[in-house]
């Protein structure tokens, strides 16, 4: 509603979901990259540039409800069950292999971790203070506290905070995105629409995988025009 026809959206003369595809699956570490959709003119260019396209229900409310929903239909159609489902959203075109590497990486060497998020750096107050960025704030052992949409932890008595964002490149285990999909939603993740709400709520944790990478989701127009001035045509081509 904020910005229709948002991942069929032009960068650099290239719908913006292709960006994201074309740098998903380019992604060594991966076998497999879907784009789970309920929008038949998504579908139809994903095949067209010899992608996979799924089509979901449109009544999902979260990303991850559209995810699993997809993981089901391709484990059904190979035959097989994967350990780990990457999501990444559709609206993050500076999506970069070695990124989905920095938040797989940690899930691989360490089994108790059932879900994780990359951690950015927010760089400026017009940053923080948006409500499209999602705030996020861990505990010492890099867990998050809480996802907002508001800017967290408050500034009240000092300018000099932390200030992370979510970066939505977010591996799962398996069995453990099946089983969050079958939770009701709670209270929280339904006031600050964020599906990791559902997980913290639930007493599980979220790990966040510090990155370097820089990536901005686009939310709105000015958006788009911000990325597309940010990184030329040679990013979107690496």
């Amino acid at each position: 509603s904020r910005f229709p026809g948002k991942p069929l959206a032009l960068i650099n003369n290239v719908p913006m979901i292709g960006h994201v595809y074309n740098r998903v699956s380019s992604a060594k570490i991966l076998n497999k990259t879907v784009v789970a959709t309920c929008d038949t003119e998504i579908a139809t260019y994903i095949e067209s540039i010899n992608g996979q396209a799924i089509m979901t229900s449109k009544d999902h409310e979260r990303a991850s409800d559209r995810c699993a929903e997809a993981l089901l239909h391709v484990e059904k159609e190979d035959g097989i069950k994967y350990d780990l489902v990457v999501m990444v959203q559709g609206d993050e075109p500076m999506t970069s292999p070695d990124m989905i590497e920095d938040a797989i990486n940690p899930m691989i060497k360490d089994e108790s971790i059932q879900v994780a998020n990359l951690l950015g750096k927010i760089k400026n107050e017009e940053e923080f203070e948006d409500r499209n960025c999602i705030k996020v704030v861990c505990d010492k052992y890099s867990n998050a506290l809480y996802f907002s949409r508001e800017p967290i932890p408050t500034r009240f008595k000092s300018n000099v905070v932390p200030m992370g964002k979510q970066v939505c490149i977010i591996p799962f285990r398996r069995d453990f995105l099946i089983s969050y999909t079958s939770w009701e939603e709670t209270p929280l993740e339904s006031i600050e629409s964020i599906d990791m709400m559902r997980i913290l709520e639930n007493g599980f944790k979220v790990k966040m995988i510090p990155t370097k990478g820089i990536s901005f989701a686009v939310d709105t127009i000015n958006d788009l025009k911000r990325v597309e001035s940010i990184m030329g045509e040679e990013f979107f081509k690496k």
